[in-house]
């Protein structure tokens, strides 16, 4: 399948992607990625059930790291930095590039316990009641929250537990954060607010989104990725494939792929 080269933005890259396939035993799941990653942007990738967004989006923090046989093939750099450098500590990665899930996934823990655990791990002991407040502000929680910090955390609603999520992400100071559908098991409402919380966090933090709603990335996000999957040549397995990327006004006015313009319009997938 034919793919664009590298799309090339005359503002700063936070990752650079070259030639970057990931594998799981002998099973290919995504390969020949090419692409630049915008600072202070949001980068949604879209595609149909299969074709590698989220494997993708856990090549860069490493968390691919902790499956067993999954091995990443290729370049990503971080701000110039090679992740996959054996001197890289893929904690550290972890800490800088933070991560938000499909499922809200708060700790059995009051609500400032979920905030300060990671400020603990990484020692960012001093002030402790300040980085609970800015980063439950941050998250565009702090109003609902201030008064019931040791409520069980298991307590709050899908979309405020989301948030709360995302708001343990921020405290421990990442420079990019990564969300895998994070509005998938929410309703509109709670969407509508990760959305719009999304649009202020875009302004401290580089985002990048798996989404499979088109009308989300095509309000949220500044720059798009479309992928889709290629039968292997034994016709048992699909591999996902880099089809489109470039501006989400572009991509969802004139794409330059016919395949793109099939799954945005519904055509296809």
């Amino acid at each position: 399948m034919e793919t664009k080269e590298t799309v090339q933005v005359n503002n700063e890259s936070v990752f650079n992607v070259t030639d970057l396939s990931v594998s799981y035993g002998d099973f290919v799941a995504i390969k020949n990625v090419n692409m630049d990653i915008t600072k202070n942007k949001i980068t949604a990738f879209i595609g149909p059930s299969g074709c590698g967004k989220s494997t993708l989006i856990r090549t860069f923090n490493r968390m691919n790291d902790l499956i067993l046989g999954a091995k990443v093939n290729g370049t990503i750099t971080y701000q110039g930095v090679d992740l996959y450098d054996k001197m890289v500590d893929p904690v550290q990665v972890r800490r800088r590039i933070g991560m938000v899930f499909q499922k809200p996934n708060p700790f059995p823990k009051t609500i400032k316990e979920n905030i300060t655990f990671g400020l603990k791990v990484n020692n960012m002991t001093d002030n402790m009641d300040e980085r609970v407040e800015k980063a439950l502000t941050q998250a565009a929680l702090w109003d609902e929250v201030k008064d019931d910090l040791n409520k069980n955390a298991l307590e709050l609603s899908g979309g405020q537990q989301q948030r709360l999520c995302i708001a343990r992400t921020i405290a421990v100071e990442p420079d990019t954060i990564l969300m895998d559908e994070p509005c998938s098991a929410l309703d509109p409402v709670a969407t509508k607010k990760i959305e719009d919380l999304m649009q202020d966090l875009v302004k401290e933090f580089s985002i990048l989104i798996v989404t499979h709603n088109m009308q989300q990335a095509s309000r949220s996000s500044d720059y798009c990725a479309f992928f889709t999957t290629k039968t292997s040549d034994d016709g048992k397995r699909r591999t996902g494939e880099l089809v489109e990327f470039n501006e989400t006004s572009v991509m969802f006015t004139t794409p330059d792929q016919e395949l793109t313009e099939q799954y945005i319009s519904g055509r296809f997938g």
